[in-house]
């Protein structure tokens, strides 16, 4: 299958945040979104998890 999951973590604390999918084939670059983070309580960038 090429959709998977994959977890978006927080740029400032580290902390992951956000489970989400996307297509790898489609997209195979690492996705970068502004969310908001729990513990920094602030909207930050979070990316893709290695």
């Amino acid at each position: 299958m090429a959709r998977e999951g994959l977890t978006l973590r927080c740029t400032d604390c580290k902390m992951e945040n956000y489970i989400t999918k996307k297509n790898k084939k489609t997209k195979p670059e690492k996705i970068e979104v502004k969310k908001h983070c729990h513990k920094c309580n602030k909207h930050t960038l979070h990316r893709e998890k290695k």
